[in-house]
C-alpha cells in the first residue's frame, strides 16, 4: 500500500482544512496590509500556532495511534528548531539589502507560499527515492552529520554570501532592476519603463536560501519517519510559524548564542540515527526526548549567558 493511502480520508480533510483556515486567517485577515508584527502580536500568534499544531497532533493520535502521533510531533519540534535557526539568516539578509521593516511581512509572506511548494515537491522526490533506493538513507545521514559539524564551527556570516549569491547574479543579468525600494512592490513604473525593485531580489535570495535549508531539513525528518504525510504536514506546521516567529525573534538575535550548537547537535543525532537505523531501531520517544532535552539545554545556557552578561561587575 503507498504511504499516502494508510491515512483515511478524515485525517487529509482535517489537515487541509485547518492549513486552509491559517492561511486565510493569517495571510488574509490580520495580515491584509503589510506590517511589522508588534512582540505580543507575534507572541500570541505563534502561541496559537503551537497550539494548533498540538491540536492536530491530538487528532493523529486519536484516529491513528501514538506512534503516527509522535512522529508528528518529533517531526515537528525538529523542523521548528530548524526553521528559528534559519530565520537568523534571513534577519541577516534583510540587513544585508537594508530592507525597509514595513516591508519584510510581504517577503516572509510570499516566501512562506514559496517553500510549501517547494518543500511538497522535495519531500515528494526524496520519499520516491527512499523507496526506490533503500541506500539513500546513508546518504542523507552523512548530509546531516556533515552539516551539523559545518553548522557547529560556523558563524551565520559564514552560512550566507549575498553579495555572491548566483541567484542574485543571474537576476540581474534577466531583469532590469531599479536602485530603490517602492514600498512593498516588486515591480515599479519608471519613465524608462517597468523595473524590478530590489524587493524581488530579496524574495529570489530568502526562496533560494530555504531551498538550501530544506536539503538539510527534509533528511532529517526522515529520519523520524518515512510516512511522506507526516513529514509534509510538520514542515508545513513549522513554515507556517515562521513570518509571526520572525517579528517575535528579530530583536532577539543575540539571546540564544548556543542555539546553533544545539540545531547542529540535533543534526548530527537524526544524521547518526539514519546512519545506524539497520542495526539499531531508536524508540520515537527516545529520540523525541533527546532532541527536546537538546533544545531546552541550548536555551536555558543561552539565558544563563545573558543573566551573566547583563550582571554588575563584583567589585
Amino acid at each position: 500500500m503507498h504511504p499516502l493511502t494508510v491515512h483515511p480520508p478524515a485525517v487529509w480533510i482535517g489537515f487541509t482544512a485547518i492549513i486552509a483556515l491559517l492561511l486565510v486567517v493569517d495571510l488574509g485577515v490580520l495580515n491584509r496590509r503589510a506590517h511589522v508584527l508588534t512582540p505580543r502580536e507575534a507572541s500570541r500568534w505563534s502561541g496559537a500556532l503551537v497550539t494548533l499544531a498540538a491540536m492536530f497532533a491530538g487528532f493523529l493520535w486519536y484516529r491513528e495511534g501514538a506512534t503516527q502521533a509522535l512522529e508528528f510531533v518529533t517531526g515537528y519540534v525538529v523542523e521548528l528548531s530548524l526553521s528559528v535557526d534559519n530565520l537568523f539568516v534571513f534577519i541577516l539578509l534583510f540587513q544585508f539589502f537594508a530592507v525597509p521593516a514595513t516591508s519584510r511581512a510581504k517577503v516572509l509572506k510570499w516566501g512562506i507560499f514559496g517553500a510549501m511548494l517547494l518543500r511538497g515537491l522535495m519531500i515528494g522526490f526524496g520519499a520516491l527515492m527512499l523507496h526506490r533506493f533503500e541506500w539513500i538513507i546513508y546518504v542523507f545521514g552523512g548530509i546531516l552529520v556533515l552539516t551539523g559539524f559545518k553548522m557547529w564551527r560556523a558563524g551565520d556570516d559564514d552560512l550566507i554570501d549575498p553579495a555572491n549569491n548566483p541567484v542574485v547574479r543571474i537576476a540581474r543579468r534577466l531583469l532590469p532592476f531599479s536602485t530603490y525600494y517602492d514600498g512593498d512592490r516588486f515591480f515599479t513604473r519608471t519613465p524608462s519603463g517597468l523595473l524590478a525593485t530590489p524587493l524581488l531580489l530579496v524574495l529570489l535570495v530568502v526562496e533560494s536560501t530555504d531551498l538550501i535549508f530544506a536539503i538539510d531539513s527534509i533528511p532529517a525528518i526522515f529520519a523520524i519517519t518515512r510516512d511522506p504525510f507526516i513529514v509534509y504536514s510538520s514542515n508545513i506546521f513549522a513554515i507556517l510559524g515562521l513570518r509571526a516567529l520572525f517579528f517575535l525573534l528579530a530583536s532577539m538575535m543575540d539571546t540564544f548564542r548556543y542555539l546553533k550548537p544545539g540545531v547542529a547537535l540535533i543534526l548530527v543525532f537524526v544524521g547518526v540515527k539514519m546512519l545506524v537505523s539497520r542495526w539499531v531501531d531508536l524508540p520515537i520517544l527516545l529520540s523525541l526526548g533527546v532532541i527536546v532535552a537538546t533544545l531546552t539545554i541550548a536555551v536555558l545556557l543561552s539565558l544563563r549567558q545573558v543573566k551573566r552578561a547583563s550582571s554588575p561587575p563584583e567589585s
